[in-house]
């Protein structure tokens, strides 16, 4: 055998896999199975603390990185190797679907061309965690020559990419989770969530609304519903409308003929009020005589409305707030005009 088998059966005797991958139990001893949750909980428990940890002294580090930001009139270029350059790409991911314009850039392939992709007016984000990652150090110069400003996400405040960074965003933790301490862990956690803060600073900065996000977002199950009208889903025929002076029966007669719960009380085509399920079994406790009673009687005046031209993700909000299920909907200029009813399903 070559030279490569040689290697290969050298490293399974060093690693040995599971015999049973696919069985939880098979081929896995049920004790050591057991202190592996636990110590993979700990695990969860242990990255938060120091995530909470990490909280307490970066403000104003934070406050110097979103001015820097705000103030560009640039975009926000990020540059990680490995796995710092794995979380880079989801922060300007993150950082370009909230109004940041932002891109990532291999620190590689930036000595192949791709520094051309960067304008003075950008600022870079630069992650690594010792501050001494031989790819993003040699990104400095040019950086530098072209002006740029640098944000370095690192966890070594005293490294060579500190020194030359005009804001340190401090991610540093007091040991990697992986219990060799050797595997990036806790320190990929903690500059996630930096990148993460950062980007929820800056929509508030910049008041990034739900529907600014649905620009960004048209597609899927998320963009369908932060673009979807209240006039795209509410219901238009066969209301149940009826007039102040009608009486109960009439009332009951239109509930009963809709699937919506409710009766829509108008005068002259003008909205007057709203009848529910509730009101009617209030009122028949209420009062002696029910039969005698109209519409006017029970309904409960100046409803809740939505304009038809609202999202439907505000209309759903609302309803939640008022702990309502239905919704009259009423034409955008005329206000008492019935056009539809509005359902919110949880």
């Amino acid at each position: 055998m070559g030279e490569n088998s040689v290697k290969v059966q050298t490293a399974i005797k060093v690693v040995k896999p599971f015999m049973h991958p696919t069985k939880l139990h098979g081929g896995v001893d049920k004790n050591k199975l057991k202190a592996a949750i636990e110590k993979s909980k700990e695990s969860i428990v242990t990255q938060s603390l120091q995530i909470k940890n990490m909280a307490q002294h970066c403000e104003q580090s934070l406050e110097q990185a979103l001015c820097l930001i705000a103030a560009s009139t640039g975009r926000i270029i990020i540059s990680g190797m490995g796995k710092s350059g794995h979380i880079g790409r989801k922060i300007a991911a993150t950082m370009a679907s909230t109004g940041t314009p932002s891109f990532f850039v291999h620190p590689a392939e930036a000595f192949h061309g791709d520094l051309g992709m960067i304008q003075p007016s950008d600022v870079v984000v630069l992650i690594s965690n010792t501050g001494e990652t031989d790819e993003i150090l040699k990104l400095i110069p040019s950086l530098q020559n072209f002006g740029n400003k640098i944000i370095a996400i690192t966890g070594n405040t005293r490294s060579s990419l500190s020194k030359n960074s005009d804001v340190i965003l401090n991610v540093k933790v007091d040991r990697e989770i992986c219990p060799n301490n050797l595997a990036p862990t806790s320190s990929t956690t903690a500059t996630l969530v930096m990148g993460d803060a950062l980007a929820i600073g800056l929509i508030h900065l910049r008041d990034f609304k739900p529907h600014h996000f649905a620009l960004y977002h048209p597609g899927g199950s998320l963009g369908k519903r932060l673009l979807t009208q209240v006039k795209d889903v509410m219901h238009i025929t066969d209301l149940p409308i009826v007039t102040m002076n009608q009486s109960m029966h009439d009332v009951i007669l239109a509930m009963t003929s809709s699937t919506l719960g409710l009766a829509i009380v108008e005068n002259n085509g003008a909205l007057q009020g709203i009848i529910t399920d509730g009101d009617l079994r209030r009122s028949l406790v209420q009062y002696l005589d029910f039969k005698t009673l109209t519409a006017q009687d029970i309904m409960t005046i100046i409803p809740i409305t939505i304009s038809q031209e609202q999202r439907l993700i505000e209309a759903e909000q609302m309803m939640r707030d008022n702990h309502i299920k239905s919704v009259i909907v009423v034409d955008e200029v005329n206000r008492h005009k019935v056009v539809g009813v509005l359902e919110y399903f949880q």
